[in-house]
């Protein structure tokens, strides 16, 4: 196992991943059912990773649950037991929404990742990953493969966090960040933060950069410019306050992220997650009469 002496003995701060948070679990009752929970990476690390998760399921024999993901604009590593595709996955972002089939027994460690984290830790680059799920082997990827087995070595999820802070610390320490890669970090995190955050010379001028170097650094970094992430991020948080709300009117709703009317949210909305926003909340309330009847 990796050598964690001098980590703080109470271990990363962690907590429940919350329904009502923005997490692109288009379903996400289930993450309770899941027993999902972030985890904080240490401040030596956050220049490549975002953000550490953990889920675990235990389903009946003849149960399966079809869990849709509207993924956020990063890039996302996992370390996989039991019912799963592969030990080590890459998961790249995705221009759509997409499935996992849940069955059996398994648990899941995450290493969601900045924008600058593949770049400075693997060899992959954004245009292999996008839009699929991949296993992580020796071949396809030498350093991510290394990196992922030494993590794997402890079982237990919040020592895998503080594991994850020194084996990334480490290599981080060896690795140069550029300044198109922090200026990646620099504009997913202006983003994801500012819902009505404006691309173009506003965000240019918020950043202090060029266009065209927001540009650059975006396409290295996650393969897509700023609209695509502007609209991404406001899509999840159409799908948080659809999923947590009782009744939303979606007229104020776009008007309130900043779309140009009600049907170009609509219709964004149905080219990522396939459904409607109406279609999407009657699937909730079928799901939740159904449970209720369970």
């Amino acid at each position: 196992m990796v050598n964690t002496q001098g980590v703080q003995p109470n271990g990363p701060q962690q907590r429940p991943i919350s329904a009502e948070e923005r997490s692109g679990v288009l379903y996400p009752e289930n993450l309770q059912r899941y027993g999902a929970r972030w985890f904080e990476p240490g401040n030596g690390v956050a220049v490549a990773v975002e953000s550490y998760w953990y889920v675990r399921w235990r389903l009946g024999p003849t149960e399966s649950i079809s869990q849709r993901i509207l993924t956020s604009p990063l890039i996302t590593l996992s370390i996989e037991d039991g019912d799963v595709p592969a030990p080590f996955v890459i998961t790249g972002v995705h221009r759509v929404a997409w499935m996992r089939q849940i069955r059996g027994s398994g648990e899941v460690f995450g290493i969601r990742l900045q924008p600058a984290g593949l770049p400075l830790l693997g060899s992959l680059s954004p245009e292999q990953v996008a839009n699929t799920t991949l296993p992580i082997t020796p071949r396809a990827d030498a350093d991510l493969h290394a990196l992922l087995t030494m993590i794997r070595a402890e079982p237990d999820p919040a020592r895998r966090a503080l594991v994850a802070d020194r084996v990334i610390a480490a290599r981080l320490a060896s690795a140069t960040v550029s300044k198109d890669l922090l200026l990646a970090n620099q504009v997913v995190g202006e983003l994801s933060r500012r819902l009505r955050a404006r691309t173009g010379i506003g965000l240019a001028n918020a950043l202090g950069a060029s266009e065209r170097a927001i540009q650059r650094a975006l396409r290295r970094a996650i393969g897509h410019g700023p609209k695509w992430v502007s609209r991404r991020v406001r899509l999840q948080e159409v799908a948080r306050v659809l999923s947590s709300r009782d009744i939303v009117d979606v007229a104020t709703l776009a008007a309130e992220l900043g779309y140009a009317d009600q049907a170009h949210l609509v219709n964004d909305f149905r080219d990522a997650a396939g459904v409607t926003p109406g279609e999407y909340v009657r699937a909730l309330r079928s799901l939740d009469d159904t449970r209720t009847e369970d």
